[in-house]
């Protein structure tokens, strides 16, 4: 039996202390394909002090270092990239070419990471009195935390590390333990662009891992990305230690199409973003919005193109993979059974679906409910399979206020040839990120990534600016230098001072 998948400490792999294990399993297949370490409480007080006794260190590292480290990190993944998205695909079960585009998309905010010097500079304001001037810094948390899921193995990790480290942090990566093979490539290509040791660590596990980052007084920031009850409970518990907290959660994602709409390009874009990775993607369209008479015609295209995607094996050209996990393909399944039982109509049905691949995979075909209204679990729970629901309305109103009465608000797009309809729009809904024409309106890597409501817990979003400042904290310095040809100088004046 090989060893279980690893930690990574002091850029080597590490087994740990702990005889847990869980499984990893190809979804395509069913087949358990190996074994990883779930974290005791002393293996993740190993690595957490490792990135604790390299932080000083990193810190101290000039900025043109650090960046140069993150560039050779850019230039190996660019040449490794296809390998990245094989391990991917097999223990996800993405298909191949989506695979590619999670890396690239991860690879966007390295780049971005490389532009760190500009972000990092304070500003300098001279004579902000007489003889006193003010300068700003920002300066490394120390040791951050990164707590990943499992629908983006790589893409997700690198909205936050790349900056972490490049800004002088280190951090400890704590992958889902259902696809962690990535999280040990990418240690492995950071330990090759020549990081040192203690710099970038791997914490494989479950709770008790997430516990110990969220507990240990080493840990500065958490950084999380997962369902919206886990999101809360890291937000909760990691602020009550003290920690600075991001924390993403589910989401609900409305599509939203006027009568004036390309029905054509807004049929594409549903089944491209409802179904596109299985639907496991907390940016996927799930809820179709068809305003006034377009919804017949618009479930009809839609249909017509649901039903020629080919689900598969994500190696052998299929459009759409398995779901992760049995239990989770299950669990989709169900909501498509609830959905049925409360009066929604099946119009393509994904239960029955002829899989290109292995017959223990864990396939759910693309399925399309209409009829759905806003009290069914398929509308109101975050079901993250390739479930596109449909809810017919009569008018823009009514459509904006669907929108705004969902618990979530992390993304919602608008399909409409009305540029003053799109404008209004975007100052109606109450969502953080927005789409006009666009499906899945994830922001590129210069902007901030993050939601509204039960999509958000704390009040920073990932990368961007934003993404700089929380792994970063500001210090402003006041000062004055005597002029040794200026005296008497000082004196006692008990005032509150003024700038003169």
């Amino acid at each position: 039996m090989t060893a279980p998948v690893a930690h990574w400490l002091d850029n080597a792999s590490f087994p740990g202390s702990s005889d847990r294990t869980a499984e990893v399993t190809n979804p395509a297949t069913g087949e358990v394909t190996g074994r990883v370490a779930l974290a005791s409480a002393a293996d993740a007080e190993a690595v957490i002090a490792s990135a604790a006794a390299a932080a000083p260190g990193w810190a101290a590292t000039s900025v043109a270092a650090r960046t140069q480290v993150v560039f050779r990190f850019r230039e190996l993944l660019n040449e490794r990239a296809a390998d990245l998205a094989a391990i991917i695909t097999a223990e996800h079960g993405k298909v191949l070419s989506d695979a590619a585009g999670e890396v690239a998309r991860g690879q966007e905010v390295v780049e971005f990471a490389c532009g760190i010097p500009h972000l990092l500079k304070g500003g300098y304001s001279e004579q902000v009195s007489t003889g006193v001037d003010v300068h700003s810094k920002r300066q490394p948390l120390g040791v951050v935390g990164v707590i990943s899921p499992f629908n983006f193995p790589a893409m997700v990790p690198m909205w936050f590390f790349p900056l972490a480290i490049a800004a002088g942090n280190t951090v400890v990566l704590k992958p889902s333990e259902k696809d962690p093979s990535a999280s040990l490539w990418m240690a492995e290509l950071w330990r090759e662009a020549g990081l040192p040791d203690g710099v970038f660590n791997v914490l494989q596990g479950d709770k008790e891992a997430v516990d110990a980052l969220l507990d240990h007084a080493s840990v500065k920031a958490i950084s999380f990305v997962g369902s919206t009850p886990i999101a809360q409970y890291v937000y909760e518990r990691g602020s009550a230690a003290g920690k600075r907290v991001q924390a993403l959660g589910g989401a609900k994602n409305h599509m939203v199409v006027l009568p004036d709409a390309d029905l054509d390009l807004a049929a594409d874009q549903a089944v491209n973003a409802g179904f596109g990775s299985a639907g496991e993607r907390c940016m996927a369209i799930s809820v179709l919005v068809a305003v006034g008479p377009v919804a017949d015609d618009l479930v009809a295209k839609i249909a017509d193109r649901a039903r020629g995607l080919v689900t598969g094996d994500g190696t052998r050209g299929a459009d759409m993979g398995p779901l992760v996990t049995r239990p989770h393909r299950d669990k989709v399944a169900a909501y498509v059974d609830a959905g049925e039982s409360a009066g929604a109509k099946v119009v393509v049905d994904g239960r029955e679906v002829d899989a290109d691949g292995a017959a223990d995979g864990f396939w759910l075909g693309p399925t399309l409910l209409d009829h759905v209204t806003p009290e069914m679990s398929v509308y109101t729970d975050e079901i993250f399979g390739p479930v596109l629901s449909v809810v017919r309305v009569e008018t823009y109103d009514e459509a904006v206020a669907l929108v705004n009465a969902n618990r979530y608000g992390n993304g919602v797009a608008l399909f409409t040839s009305s540029g003053g309809a799109a404008r209004k729009f975007e100052v109606d809904v109450e969502v953080g990120m927005i789409g006009i024409n666009v499906p899945i309106p994830v922001p590129m890597a210069y902007y901030s990534f993050g939601g509204w409501k039960s999509s958000l817990f704390g009040d920073s979003h990932a990368h961007g600016t934003e993404g700089v400042h929380f792994f970063t904290r500001g210090k402003v310095v006041t000062s004055r230098w005597n002029d040794p040809a200026v005296k008497p100088q000082g004196g006692l004046e008990l005032t509150f001072p003024q700038n003169t």
